[in-house]
């Protein structure tokens, strides 16, 4: 018999080749990615009162069974503007609370998966079966778009789909088409919204909007972000509509005049890596809107803190890429107010906690050598930042991590120095 196996310390009392294999020390955290957004609508069709992850390739090729429409329908374009730019969206569907449409097929019963006026465009066709006894069972939606086909002899074979359910029992009888009938979508008030925002809080998202123009919805919203900042520690921001008396670096206030590009302002802030700015960015969706501005109304938008755009129909640009923090202090100058900025150090706030709390918190010993460790993957960390240029002039010699009061207290301070995007150009040109 061999001897041997692992060892702790070198303690073991049988001879035998005692042998550890152990993974070469790397840096265990990442840069996070952005990009999702978190958005409640109210919808006609799918799911209510209940949170939906949609990418772009969900929403190219089952929109139909998720949202009831075409990805290409007038009904999606919020999805699409918001996509563009976006990699994920949580979608929340407001006003729950409608009726189910149904329909009648003696002895079928047909009732709609869900409540919504969308579920009134589905209809059902019961087909004899030239081969065998069996009927043919389609649901339309519609008029002509085949959603659904089963081949079935009595009510109790046959399956719900994505779109309704059958009961019943007995023989299927043929029928030429029958109509659900009398859905409803249900009504949506600031208790919906804040249904929304309580769910809404256990998943992860760069940025959440309310497009909408109740005062009071607004700063549901207001103070919805800011706990999650301040007190959650979650680095979340938010977009609004005509609010900038926020003045606050996590509250984004779209510009009243262009609050038809909500949607794509959404997406793109919600998208956008922390290596980029918004401003100047072209819009390219699919919207037609004139911008056109005089100097001293851009002038006067960037200095209340408004997201704005400029621009012709043919050719829509960010005007800054900024938040409604304009107040400034001796402890934030007006760095915070911009968006770039805020994306990376929301961007390092998230981080960080993510590596401490999955790869140290409870699992390494506070002593010189654990916080090392703690030091060596937070430098590696913000070399990596440094890399894909978020940071500038970052030095390991401004980064401690000490030990704090408490045994388990460690305690970190370090500078860095967030960049820019060039928006600015001084020139002094001197000829001779």
């Amino acid at each position: 018999m061999a001897m041997g196996g692992t060892f702790l310390t070198h303690n073991k009392v049988l001879p035998g080749a005692y042998i550890n294999f152990i993974s070469k020390a790397r840096p265990l955290g990442t840069i996070g990615d952005r990009g999702v957004v978190a958005i409640c609508l109210e919808h006609n069709f799918g799911t209510p009162n209940e949170v939906i992850r949609l990418d772009s390739e969900t929403l190219q090729k089952d929109s139909l069974k998720i949202l009831g429409y075409s990805f290409q329908d007038d009904k999606l374009q919020p999805f699409r503007e918001m996509i563009r730019n976006a990699k994920e969206i949580l979608f929340y569907r407001l006003g729950g609370d409608g009726t189910k449409a149904t329909a009648t097929i003696e002895p079928l019963t047909i009732t709609a998966k869900h409540p919504g006026t969308r579920y009134n465009d589905i209809k059902i066709v019961i087909e004899n079966n030239v081969d065998d006894d069996k009927k043919i069972v389609k649901t339309y939606i519609d008029t002509n778009i085949l959603v659904d086909e089963q081949m079935a002899t009595n009510v109790e074979e046959l399956q719900a789909n994505d779109f309704v359910v059958f009961s019943g029992t007995g023989a299927l009888v043929e029928n030429g088409g029958t109509n659900l009938t009398n859905g409803t979508d249900g009504t949506v008030n600031g208790t919906s919204y804040s249904n929304f925002l309580d769910k809404i809080e256990n998943y992860s998202f760069n940025i959440i909007g309310y497009n909408g123009e109740d005062e009071a919805t607004k700063a549901l919203y207001e103070s919805f972000t800011k706990r999650l900042r301040y007190d959650e520690g979650v680095k979340a921001t938010c977009l609004l509509i005509n609010y900038n008396k926020a003045d606050d670096e996590g509250v984004i206030s779209l510009d009243e005049t262009s609050k038809d590009l909500f949607y794509w302002s959404l997406g793109a802030l919600g998208g956008c890596e922390i290596n980029e700015s918004l401003t100047n960015k072209l819009y390219d969706g699919e919207i037609s809107l004139n911008t056109q501005l005089k100097k001293s109304e851009l002038e006067e938008k960037i200095k209340t803190g408004i997201f704005a755009f400029y621009g012709e129909k043919d050719e829509i640009r960010v005007l800054k890429d900024i938040n409604t923090f304009t107040n400034y202090k001796p402890d934030k100058n007006q760095d915070f107010s911009s968006n770039q900025i805020i994306r990376i150090l929301d961007n390092i706030g998230n981080d960080i906690a993510r590596i401490f709390n999955s790869y140290y918190l409870g699992k390494e010993i506070n002593d010189n050598t654990g916080r090392n460790l703690f030091k060596a993957e937070l430098i590696s960390y913000f070399k990596n930042l440094q890399a894909i240029r978020a940071l500038d002039n970052f030095n390991s010699d401004n980064l401690t991590v000490l030990k704090g009061t408490e045994k388990g207290d460690v305690v970190v301070d370090v500078l860095i120095e967030p960049v820019a995007s060039m928006d600015k150009l001084y020139m002094k040109c001197i000829i001779e």
